[in-house]
């Protein structure tokens, strides 16, 4: 079902809390093309031309001037059609992936009431889920689109890294960034895609499915045995399923790795102003800066080497038509007001070991809303080669 807009300017209706209301903007459709009559949103880490953007934090607000162009990607979807209702919450400076934002709120989940939707894209998955919006851009970095895809059980787009544009989205880590997207629908998670993704795609069509055992074998048994049921209906899909390990040391590893690259490159990007600016953040952001500003050049350069290690292992794993299927978290979306340490530990740390895989490869993948827990949901992965894109939203639609 397609969104009513409101009137131009106007804030959306919200009972979510899923948009911005000081740096609110809409903007109509340039053109018309295949988004006609679909709504969507983009993430207040965007640039619009004649507003600012927040980056979720109130001193950032303050401290930067309005945008004298427009981002890529939004100006794609407003000549494809498309229509922007609006600006949606993130985390601060997006370095999170909780979704809850001590200066400008926490996102209510609608599938899952008292609990995250998860972040940093938490505004965008709010806003799709509560049907708000037909679908909405992310950023996702360390899986800041698919995380809060599997906590509202949505569909969430990470892309291969660089098919989508990402001017005039700030930089955060760009080894890792990469601009996606999240729909209830996957027809029009899959129209999205036409309008944003450029580059050649990769002409396969899927052929193998690959279930990534070390994966699974991360989860809780519960998790795995709620997947059971998607993962069947993946693999009647294909002709030829193999098991396999991705990772043949410790996932761990690499989730250290990418933590250690990601960390190094948001200082560098985003250092500078904290030092200089001193802005109040709430529990946990603050740490994560203090931890990156003592990253050193040595840590890096020895992480970089792994990482050629592992990007090697991925691209000799996944040929084309293959399809890696695995968890798209560790667990369910956590409570509201978990404590800071449980949080991190148990829920971002965990599910870094999972959602790092195609940030090291720059693999697309596509998180389904294929499961529930105690009445929660809870996504199934499937990711592929670059430059596979167009491939697995084509499994998406027909799995849907």
């Amino acid at each position: 079902m397609t969104s009513t807009s409101p009137a131009a300017g106007q804030i959306p209706n919200d009972p979510l809390g899923a948009f911005c209301r000081e740096n609110h903007c809409a903007l109509a459709p340039t053109a018309s093309g295949p988004l006609d009559g679909l709504t969507f949103a983009t993430k207040d880490v965007m640039s619009i031309a004649g507003h600012r953007t927040a980056f979720g934090q109130p001193t950032w607000y303050r401290t930067h001037p309005v945008g004298s162009e427009t981002a890529e990607a939004v100006r794609r979807l407003l000549a494809a059609g498309g229509r922007m209702l609006g600006v949606t919450l993130t985390d601060e400076l997006s370095y999170s992936l909780s979704g809850e934002n001590v200066h400008y709120g926490t996102p209510v989940n609608p599938r899952a009431p008292g609990r995250v939707a998860g972040g940093s894209s938490s505004g965008s998955a709010a806003a799709v889920a509560g049907g708000l919006v037909d679908f909405a851009l992310g950023t996702d970095c360390a899986g800041s689109v698919r995380l809060p895809a599997s906590y509202c059980g949505i569909y969430g787009v990470r892309p291969t890294h660089g098919r989508v544009p990402t001017q005039g989205v700030f930089p955060f880590a760009p080894t890792f960034d990469a601009l996606g997207w999240l729909a209830r629908d996957p027809q029009v998670l899959e129209r999205a895609g036409r309008a944003l993704l450029t580059g050649a795609a990769q002409p396969a069509a899927p052929e193998r499915l690959l279930i990534a055992t070390d994966c699974f074998a991360l989860v809780e048994p519960r998790i795995g045995a709620a997947l059971a049921p998607a993962v069947e209906r993946l693999r009647a899909k294909f002709a030829r399923v193999e098991e396999v390990v991705v990772c043949p040391t410790d996932l761990r590893e690499w989730m250290e790795c990418f933590r250690v690259i990601q960390a190094a490159e948001i200082w560098g990007n985003l250092g500078a102003w904290v030092r200089e600016h001193a802005p109040q953040f709430g529990p946990g952001i603050g740490d994560r800066f203090e931890i990156a500003s003592k990253v050193t050049r040595a840590e890096v350069e020895r992480e970089l080497a792994a990482r050629r290690r592992i990007v090697a292992r991925i691209d000799e794993l996944l040929r084309p038509g293959d399809v890696l299927c695995l968890p798209t978290s560790p667990r369910i979306a956590p409570l509201k007001d978990t404590a800071t340490d449980t949080m991190e530990v148990t829920y971002r740390y965990q599910a870094m070991c999972l959602l790092c895989i195609a940030g090291h490869g720059g693999l697309p993948q596509v998180s389904l809303p294929m499961a529930t827990l105690d009445d929660c949901p809870l996504g199934l992965s499937i990711a592929a080669a670059r430059g596979s894109d167009e491939m697995l939203l084509a499994l998406a639609r027909e799995l849907g």
